[in-house]
């Protein structure tokens, strides 16, 4: 019988050294929010750990999500996560194709059942199963055929996670997301438009030291990354809790760095870690480079009120209520100001 090598000893094998693979340890846990204290036991799960069998489909997606992580940097976490792990089937990234293909999915599933994960990207039509078929098979019987002997589900993008731009308004295929048909395995979210590279990796991180998948939050995301909004994080929010906003996006304001909420941005309401991870290797994110968030991580973000509108706004387009907007921006950033000085006030007295 194929002896399967331990993630240790492939890394050895390619000249990961002690130092390194520990420096690698202690970045999984920041980025997991875990303890110092964690980071001997990652070290012990991963160097033990047999390489996890991973399947990815692809259904109703543009790929993003998968350019997404092959533009990631290497030697990174995700250049070793994904040394980690025995990616089986990927329609973009295999070899072999028709037959082939799909016996390396049968055989991935059939030597690793109960243990190996599915990945998903792309939301799954139901108004006409045959929209999207894969090697003549509908999304929907592929997904339920292969989740079948997993042990968990990941939902890759916002069209995994949520329906996405497929599940629109008016929703022409009938999209939804993988977590309203599978209901029998743990089915954990990664939304975004695409996703950062790293909170993907991060989570396959996660599994392989853990077996089991991170805390989520209420709509099944990863609360590592999750957990709090973009705007509670940005760079611009001093600007919000002055009431500085850029009117237009080549006005003085814009090119001062001001706050974008008054372009429509939907940090406020976005939890994400687009502002702290951020992309190209932590180069910057859309905010930084001066377009609003869209708030793509969000459920149903495509059909909620226009991109460039103000939040406190709706669908209006006047001068004066996009002041109006400002002004009501101004006044929950200074309610936030005050509340948090506060907070570290009492932090202060206690300590």
């Amino acid at each position: 019988m194929k002896r399967t090598p331990t993630v240790g000893e492939i890394l050895q094998a390619k000249g990961v050294s002690r130092r390194g693979f520990l420096k690698y340890c202690a970045t999984t846990a920041s980025i997991l929010a875990l303890p110092p204290t964690m980071i001997p036991r990652i070290a012990e799960a991963i160097e033990s750990a047999r390489r996890p069998s991973v399947i990815w489909l692809s259904f109703q997606e543009c790929t993003g999500c998968t350019e997404s992580l092959t533009r990631s940097a290497t030697p990174t976490v995700e250049g070793l996560i994904f040394d980690a792990i025995s990616l089986d089937y990927h329609h973009t990234l295999q070899a072999a194709a028709g037959d082939q293909a799909e016996a390396a999915r049968h055989a991935a599933m059939e030597e690793n059942n109960g243990d190996y994960l599915v990945l998903v990207d792309g939301s799954i039509p139901l108004a006409n199963p045959g929209f999207s078929t894969i090697a003549g098979i509908s999304n929907v019987d592929m997904l339920r055929e292969t989740v079948a002997g997993a042990k968990a589900v990941v939902a890759i993008g916002s069209c995994a996670a949520f329906g996405g731009i497929p599940g629109a308004d008016p929703n022409p295929t009938g999209a939804v997301a993988v977590s309203e048909l599978v209901t029998d395995k743990p089915v954990m979210n990664v939304p975004g438009c695409p996703p950062i590279p790293i909170v993907m990796t991060a989570v396959l991180a996660h599994f392989l030291t853990f077996g089991e998948l991170p805390a989520l939050d209420k709509h099944g995301r990863p609360l590592a990354f999750y957990g709090t909004t973009i705007h509670d994080r940005c760079y611009r929010r001093p600007f919000y809790e002055q009431g500085r906003f850029a009117e237009t996006f080549d006005d003085e304001g814009a090119k001062a760095g001001w706050c974008l909420y008054k372009l429509g941005c939907k940090g406020p309401i976005t939890y994400n870690a687009c502002a702290t991870t951020k992309w190209n290797s932590g180069t910057s994110f859309p905010i930084e480079a001066g377009h609003p968030c869209l708030g793509c991580s969000e459920p149903d973000f495509w059909d909620k009120g226009g991109f460039y509108e103000p939040l406190s706004t709706g669908n209006f387009d006047s001068g004066a209520k996009l002041a109006g907007a400002a002004a009501v921006g101004a006044a929950l950033g200074a309610v936030a100001a005050t509340a948090g000085r506060r907070r570290q006030a009492k932090y202060t007295k206690e300590g």
